[in-house]
């Protein structure tokens, strides 16, 4: 790394670009696990889930279920954010517009290279139960767009109550996140837990805020530590007691109040091992590492199940012995898998980090507008939600690309502050 940008790093906590970057590849590997494609004792094709079917897999999610350190994380780095816009002038347009076209142009190729496969394989006649198949599979880590766009849109108003109010705000998104439940448990419906989508994920922002403020960083290790063992002490008398599933990544979506106490203690967490990491960033190795995938995370996080896909894809093909999944066999091959994984990921970044790069654009007071900012987010979040709710399919992939590309264009060549990251 140049000097300039050992000196823009320096100004950050660099603890929380490294959280960042450790969430995503994990999420790479619980992936890539969940993938058990192979031949049985028979030598016919299995297809499964196969981590999800270990005994321990439930237990492993309330450690490994990470996705809550996402918004806390995106939390602290909105609160940053709007922090250095208001010593600049700027506005709330300013703020959305920029957290949308950083999250709109890296999707907008991987949506149209979906729609683009769909069409094709539809077009081609093959199988609608194989494609439904890989589609699913593929569009599942799509809800995160629509869910974290709508936490960062509104994360200047939620800032406004955080100042006046923290405790109240957080207690009475809460309580709004247990009413939600409260009645999607009664009902049996999950889709009426789907305000939760914006509920649950606000309440775990505001926690980032908290982050911010310090507010963690002022409680001693003991005062962290008992809140880490509360936190898992009231998961275990709440999600029997309250009818939540034992695993995490079933109560992600739609989100559950299960993943607010998560994510408050996942912060007190990333907050205790402070010191440590901020040691491990010190060195040029770790700087150098976490710049260099933090530079292209969100392609990282967008294409790698499309990878995963094609691999297993490759492999059928193959006139090559398939281990049966969870085997023996099948869990050591999963370390070569993951390294290939990342290499082909690597090698599409290097055309596709360029829509991970904040335009030039978006720097003099003229903006589209408050109209065309809400619709813009919208526009943009109505693909994934809908993928997440109904299935990838080739209608919603083109959905999700007009989608973005309509959302992208009502802040194209807009003039609008730059928000610092």
């Amino acid at each position: 790394m140049t000097t300039g940008e050992d000196a823009r790093i320096a100004q950050r906590d660099l603890t929380l670009d490294l959280a960042r970057v450790s969430c995503v590849l994990l999420v790479v590997v619980i992936h890539l696990l969940f993938v058990g494609v192979g031949r049985g004792p028979d030598g016919q094709l299995v297809i499964e889930r196969t981590v999800e079917a270990q005994p321990w897999f439930a237990a492993a999610t309330w450690i490994g279920d990470i996705m809550p350190l996402f918004f806390v994380v995106g939390g602290f780095a909105a609160m940053a954010g709007w922090r250095s816009l208001e010593r600049r002038g700027g506005d709330v347009d300013a703020f959305v517009c920029t957290r949308l076209i950083r999250l709109a142009r890296p999707a907008l190729p991987l949506l149209v290279v979906l729609a683009l496969a769909l069409l094709g394989a539809w077009a081609l006649g093959v199988d609608a139960a194989l494609v439904d198949t890989v589609a699913i599979g593929i569009g599942s880590p799509l809800w995160f767009l629509a869910a974290y766009v709508l936490a960062q849109a509104l994360a200047p108003a939620m800032i406004r109550l955080h100042r006046r109010a923290p405790v109240r705000t957080l207690v009475v998104l809460a309580l709004a996140a247990s009413a939600v439940d409260a009645v999607r448990l009664a009902s049996g419906v999950p889709q009426l837990g789907m305000p939760n989508v914006v509920i649950v994920w606000l309440a775990v922002q505001q926690l980032g805020f908290w982050l911010h403020d310090g507010w963690f960083r002022r409680r001693s290790p003991w005062a962290l530590l008992a809140i880490v063992a509360g936190g898992y002490a009231l998961l275990g008398v709440l999600v029997p007691l309250a009818g939540y599933s034992p695993s995490m990544l079933t109560n992600q979506y739609p989100p559950t109040v299960p993943m607010l106490v998560l994510g408050a203690i996942q912060a007190a967490a990333l907050t205790l091992l402070h010191r440590p990491l901020a040691a491990l960033m010190e060195t040029r190795a770790a700087r150098a590492a976490v710049w260099f995938l933090g530079s292209r995370l969100m392609t990282v996080y967008l294409w790698h199940l499309p990878v995963i896909m094609m691999l297993t894809g490759v492999q059928l093909l193959l006139p090559l012995p398939l281990p049966e999944p969870g085997s023996a066999v099948w869990w050591a091959t999963r370390i070569p898998m993951l390294l290939l994984v990342l290499l082909i990921v690597w090698l599409l970044s290097l055309w596709l980090v360029r829509y991970e790069r904040s335009p030039s654009h978006l720097v003099d007071p003229v903006h589209p507008g408050r109209a065309a900012t809400v619709v813009a987010v919208v526009l943009f979040a109505v693909g994934p939600t809908l993928i997440m709710e109904l299935g990838l399919d080739a209608l919603l992939a083109c959905v999700g690309v007009v989608g973005t590309t309509l959302a992208i264009w009502l802040v194209r060549g807009r003039r609008a502050r730059l928000v610092a990251p």
